[in-house]
């Protein structure tokens, strides 16, 4: 058990040897299992860990770049994977954001040199709805487009993706504020034009890699 409440398990498992590949191929099937659902058969046994975040008993994670992002990956990821379909899902939104906003302060997210670290360090900024989430999702968008720059060039095509999931979720708040598919699980009620969008269904977490 004292494994378990050590951030080494969750980076391991999140960032497996496939992450430092040179192929392409391994990259886009990487994001597929994140993205996709993939990984979600495989969190049960970290419930215990998700449990001991949200009771706030993970702070000594935060002490160092690595662990304070198995924090972030914790409550923004495996919430979204363990609790899909509930109101708890984005329970702990506002926390993985503020815990994300400090490292970007404090050096722990330049202090990551891997591209992916680096991606899911910053989701907490576009997951979180707030009264800043537009602000928030220009920052995302600009630092996206910085990653893509910066990005090895096999890895251009997948960082392009990812940027424009990033401009497409930009988009999706500055026309509603919110992510109008989460309303029927945390009990609002849509707007006429939200309805509108929900019945179209073209959603931008569905969105898939166009993998050749």
């Amino acid at each position: 058990m004292t494994e378990a409440f050590d951030w080494r398990p969750v980076y391991r498992f999140w960032f497996p040897p496939d992450v430092r590949s040179t192929d392409i191929a391994d990259h886009w099937r990487l994001l597929q299992w994140w993205m996709g659902g993939g990984a979600n058969g495989e969190l049960a046994r970290f419930a215990p860990v998700l449990e001991a975040a949200k009771a706030g008993r993970l702070g000594q994670w935060l002490a160092e770049p690595e662990g304070r992002l198995s924090l972030i990956i914790v409550l923004d990821q495996f919430t979204r994977g363990l609790l899909a379909d509930t109101r708890e899902a984005f329970a702990s939104d506002a926390e993985a954001l503020g815990i994300s906003r400090e490292g970007l302060e404090n050096g722990h997210y330049k202090a990551l040199a891997g591209p992916w670290e680096r991606f899911f360090f910053l989701l907490p900024l576009a997951h979180a709805e707030g009264p800043d989430h537009s602000d928030r999702m220009e920052r995302v968008v600009a630092m996206s487009e910085e990653a893509l720059a910066r990005a090895p060039a096999f890895l251009r095509p997948v960082f392009a993706f990812s940027l424009s999931q990033a401009r497409a979720h930009r988009d999706v708040i500055a026309r509603f504020g919110r992510f109008p598919h989460r309303n029927a699980v945390l009990g609002r009620v849509s707007t006429p034009e939200e309805l509108a969008y929900l019945e179209k269904g073209d959603f931008v977490y569905n969105r898939r890699p166009p993998v050749s």
